[in-house]
């Protein structure tokens, strides 16, 4: 009996707080309201298309009208010869990116923070995220040049093989293009997280007698782990998400068999060859894997340190 009684009052309550919520902050709610509605346009009303993974796609009919399918895109996917290469080409050249793109910015961050001129520090932040905004398109075009066989810089250097052609190197030419690139920019949240460390610590280190390698071993790695997981977590999420722009425009004859990824290989299926049922399976399977493994390292970092994103 009591309990009938007490169901009924807690909808207003709910209602009131809610209501006072939006009374207090709707001044950040009206800030913020054109954020969720660019988020919502363009992240989940495109999300109606999924359904175009499993059904037939018809001009006339559009994407809801096709026939049904199920699952036999993605069988076809898994089935096709060019599976194999293409998940292999994706995970390589994504996992050597992410892990390299992941421990550079720290290495970095570490190492401009032991700067004691502020004036060489900035210098040196400037010169190292400057690369970060080149356009992919002039990135590429200056790996063409200076790794033209014969002439540029591998010229100078006596080479004549060309590299941006060889498929065992051009794994290596993307992920150290990619590292030059942003290592600058994705060092400065770590140099952020460094400027809270309590000055403090560093002076009861170095009357302790530590050196700089323990400094950063005992100050300054305790201090950025943190900001470190959550990043590495995030960074999870897109395992599989090699990005598209760059990957093809560094594509050639002779290092499609190296560089055939599942962006590239998605967008010749589904744009150049007019398959967008089954160029939308792959893309699919290819979040959903991506999905997995965001969930995976978040319940892992959670269970190990206690940091995670939700």
């Amino acid at each position: 009996m009591s309990t009938q009684a007490m169901t009924p009052s807690l909808a207003p309550a709910k209602k009131s707080r809610l209501s006072s919520h939006f009374r207090d902050y709707w001044q950040l709610w009206v800030l913020v309201a054109p954020a969720l509605c660019f988020v919502g346009l363009f992240a989940y009303v495109p999300m109606w298309g999924i359904q175009l993974a499993f059904k037939k796609f018809d001009p006339i009919k559009g994407i809801t009208g096709g026939e049904w399918m199920g699952f036999t895109y993605f069988s076809n996917f898994f089935s096709s010869p060019l599976f194999s290469e293409i998940m292999i080409n994706t995970v390589r050249i994504s996992l050597w990116t992410l892990v390299m793109g992941f421990f550079f910015p720290i290495i970095l961050a570490l190492l401009i923070n032991q700067v004691a001129s502020k004036r060489l520090k900035g210098f040196i932040q400037t010169v190292t995220y400057m690369p970060h905004f080149i356009s992919v398109v002039v990135i590429v075009s200056m790996l063409n040049i200076f790794l033209a066989p014969g002439s540029g810089l591998l010229g100078f250097l006596g080479g004549d093989a060309s590299l941006m052609g060889s498929p065992t190197a051009i794994t290596h030419i993307y992920w150290i293009s990619e590292v030059w690139q942003h290592v600058g920019w994705n060092a400065i949240i770590y140099l952020a997280a460094l400027s809270s460390v309590d000055t403090s610590l560093y002076e009861a280190a170095k009357l302790d007698g530590a050196g700089r390698l323990k400094i950063i071993r005992h100050v300054d790695i305790p201090a950025i782990m943190p900001t470190c997981v959550i990043l590495l977590i995030m960074t999870m999420g897109s395992v599989l998400a090699v990005g598209f722009d760059k990957i093809y425009l560094m594509q050639n004859a002779l290092n499609l068999p190296a560089t055939e990824v599942i962006a590239t290989y998605t967008f010749k299926i589904g744009i150049l060859g007019s398959q967008f049922s089954y160029s939308t399976a792959i893309g699919l399977f290819n979040t959903v894997v991506n999905f997995c493994f965001l969930i995976a390292a978040n319940a892992i970092s959670k269970k190990a340190s206690g940091s995670s994103i939700f």
